[in-house]
């Protein structure tokens, strides 16, 4: 299949139905809703959001209907990008190709345009008129799933301990920890909501399980990857940091081609664990090929 067309057209159909959903820029308080679109609309792959989609068509669901969750997806996304970029965390001035949050409109907007982003996903979730061909109770599901993997046992907590672990010696089952964590959680719960929302039974449900937690990790391993061999022009953040800052990473704790190799037994697992499902699942074994192909 195409990909590139395909993560193009539903990136779209992402971008448009968030520049519905969010607060007009004028909207009091002006300079808050202003900062909130400013890193949602800044571009990026919308990866996360279109896993929700690929899902939702994967197991015969409509898209459509899947479209909110999509959106709440990148809002929660995003607001981790931008509290992550804070001086307080990681100190970084370039996300997405531009100057991050912080250095435009300040700290104390940047934390709070994250706040609200997190919150209006979860507003978004929630509202049933929005999400009226969804079922309260599968809506309840995507909520709590959502809630679970962005948060202390999710997320955060993978943050938390990246964090801690900046310039120390870890073992490989911390370093997995961060990993699975950090970015693997949304990732999953990026195929999980997806799946829920087109309404996929308990055994096609445990299949894209597995297949969210191996891409999660894959998308991570590789990102470790482009920091050391990456352009920062083309990655729209700057290459190095990871070393700079001292954070543990694949490459610094088992080397590149090892991590190389990592990256490409997590894909062949995501790819053996929905191996049963149609054509309607070809967009996921793209994807997942794709992380670990992908330059920036």
């Amino acid at each position: 299949m195409d990909l590139k067309a395909y993560l193009k057209q539903k990136a779209a159909l992402v971008d448009e139905a968030i520049e519905r959903f969010l607060p007009a820029p004028d909207t009091m308080p002006t300079k808050l809703h202003q900062a909130m679109r400013y890193s949602v609309m800044a571009g990026g792959k919308r990866v996360r959001p279109v896993l929700v989609l690929s899902a939702c068509a994967a197991v015969g669901g409509d898209e459509k209907n899947a479209l909110p969750a999509a959106c709440a997806m990148e809002m929660i996304h995003t607001y981790s990008l931008i509290h992550d970029d804070l001086p307080a965390m990681d100190d970084d001035d370039f996300r997405r190709g531009r100057p991050t949050n912080h250095k435009v409109y300040g700290e104390a907007t940047a934390i709070l345009a994250g706040d609200a982003l997190l919150t209006e996903a979860f507003n978004l979730l929630s509202d049933s008129r929005i999400n009226s061909n969804v079922p309260s109770e599968v809506l309840l599901r995507v909520c709590n799933t959502i809630a679970r993997c962005a948060g202390s046992m999710g997320m955060v907590g993978g943050q938390v301990v990246d964090m801690e672990s900046e310039g120390k010696q870890i073992d490989f089952p911390t370093l997995e920890y961060i990993h699975t964590h950090k970015t693997g959680a949304l990732i999953l719960a990026a195929i999980q909501s997806g799946a829920m929302i087109g309404g996929a039974d308990e055994r096609t449900f445990d299949a894209l399980t597995r297949y969210g937690g191996a891409v999660g990790l894959a998308f991570q391993v590789a990102d470790d990857i482009l920091d050391v061999v990456g352009d920062s022009q083309a990655l729209g953040k700057s290459a190095g940091s990871d070393e700079a800052r001292g954070k543990n990473t694949y490459p610094a704790l088992i080397g590149l081609d090892a991590s190389r190799s990592r990256a490409r037994d997590l894909v062949n697992v995501a790819h053996k664990a929905i191996e049963t499902l149609g054509e309607a699942a070809e967009p996921l074994r793209a994807i997942a090929s794709y992380i670990i192909e992908r330059e920036t």
